[in-house]
């Protein structure tokens, strides 16, 4: 699968690239510009937390806050805005809420928009009126929302709209810049079971990608913007008994960059491809989860902050772009629950399932989001297929769609595999063509 670049990129195709794109940056009219923002957006009020269905009870206290961040980019012509919130996914109606909102209000075009989770198990749900789970998760019981999380959600709407504007009317003339570090807090959780079959835990042999991304805006004369950041690991450190409210590793981590910097301006997590990576460790393997979580974010933050400082490579010019577009693949349900037997579990087919596929390009950082829990090998067959070395798979983004397994994975059907809505065949190259099509402008 990764044996070389893929040629799927004609000579005039990349003769035009360099002329569009290229010149286009070199044009002594064009100045990017770059606001940044943050809010706190933990829950005043105990509410019903997501993540995972066996909790029955709103949340008992707060290990550390909530926030939603924001980071507006311009070069004059085109306007775009990178989102991220602490919350385990973005239910297409808050998409559909805020997109117009933002377009309005802020100048921002809903193709240009990225809105995505930082996909934490340890934060609140998220419902909306006739909204039901079961469409991205078949192991979800539904109840009805309570006032109390149909208020909240309805007040997170509101910060994120708000936060976004207060982005947009900070942004003055920047540069921006791209990094590469290491970190080992993540590790393929399809684990073999000694009784045969695959199921959740943790398998070293199987695929990880321990990169981490940095992306660093600052001023002209250097001064830190914002930075961002993407790596692939769930929010999961503190299991499904944990009753406080948390950012959980991916929260925690921005947070610790934050602090190095006075919390001086926002740093964004954004989720790779995560569907089948797990903490290194977390409460389900170790009693003392809350030292497994300050640990694991003190190292994947320590790498975010010496990559910010030592290993930001300038990338030159003043170009925004964004498209998005949704591809259809055919759907599948689990009958009977899930099965550890050996003739596998059993499927029925079920209307085609739609996966939103979005790009933001920063000059010549490709920004790629997904609507959905991508395995990691997707990720990186995208990065391997790129005709843009800075490129990175932001996930949760714009919708939820579930678990997208790559095609491989469905011969060792775990947990994901069987939770998954999606027949095998279809996702793996509808998603990496899709945004290859898509930064082919």
């Amino acid at each position: 699968m990764f044996s070389g670049k893929r040629l799927w990129i004609t000579a005039w195709s990349m003769i035009m690239l360099v002329l569009h794109f290229g010149l286009a940056r070199s044009s002594p009219a064009g100045q990017l510009l770059a606001g940044a923002a943050r809010v706190n957006i933990t829950p005043a009020k105990s509410i019903k937390m997501a993540g995972y269905g066996s909790r029955k009870e709103g949340f008992k206290g707060v290990h550390d806050s909530l926030f939603a961040r924001a980071i507006v980019v311009d070069d004059g012509q085109t306007r775009g805005a990178i989102v991220a919130v602490d919350v385990v996914m973005i239910p297409p109606k808050m998409l559909q809420n805020v997109a117009p909102r933002l377009e309005r209000e802020a100048g921002i075009k809903p193709d240009l928009l990225l809105l995505m989770a930082i996909h934490t198990h340890g934060g609140p749900a998220l419902p909306y009126p006739d909204d039901h789970p079961r469409q991205s998760r078949p192991d979800t019981e539904y109840k009805a929302p309570e006032p109390a999380q149909l208020a909240y959600v309805s007040t997170l709407e509101d910060k994120i709209v708000a936060m976004t504007k207060q982005a947009a009317a900070a942004l003055q003339p920047a540069q921006v810049g791209y990094g590469e570090g290491r970190a080992n807090v993540n590790m393929n959780r399809r684990a073999e079971r000694a009784e045969g079959g695959y199921w959740l835990g943790l398998n070293p042999d199987g695929p990880s990608d321990k990169t981490v991304a940095v992306v660093k805006f600052t001023t002209l004369q250097g001064e830190p913007i914002a930075i961002l950041f993407n790596y692939g690991v769930h929010g999961t450190v503190l299991g499904s008994k944990n009753y406080l409210i948390t950012g959980d590793l991916p929260g925690v981590a921005s947070q610790f960059v934050e602090k190095k910097y006075g919390d001086r301006f926002p740093v964004l997590f954004t989720s790779g491809a995560a569907g089948d990576q797990s903490p290194l460790y977390d409460v389900e393997v170790f009693d003392n989860f809350i030292g497994s979580l300050g640990s694991l974010a003190h190292i994947l933050g320590r790498e975010v902050y010496r990559v910010a400082e030592n290993e930001i490579i300038p990338d030159h010019g003043a170009r925004v772009y964004g498209a998005q577009k949704t591809v259809s693949c055919p759907g599948k349900k689990l009958v009977g629950g899930f099965s550890h037997a050996p003739e596998g579990p059993r499927y029925e087919d079920t209307d085609p399932v739609e996966i939103r596929l979005s790009v933001l390009a920063v000059n010549h950082i490709i920004f790629a989001g997904v609507s959905g829990e991508v395995f990691c090998r997707i990720a990186l067959r995208l990065k391997e297929e790129s005709p843009y070395r800075y490129t990175m798979m932001l996930t949760h983004c714009n919708g939820r769609c579930g678990y997208i397994p790559d095609d491989d994975a469905y011969d060792k059907p775990s947990y994901e595999i069987q939770a998954s809505r999606f027949k095998k065949g279809c996702a793996e190259n509808a998603i990496v063509n899709g945004i290859l099509e898509l930064i082919t402008w």
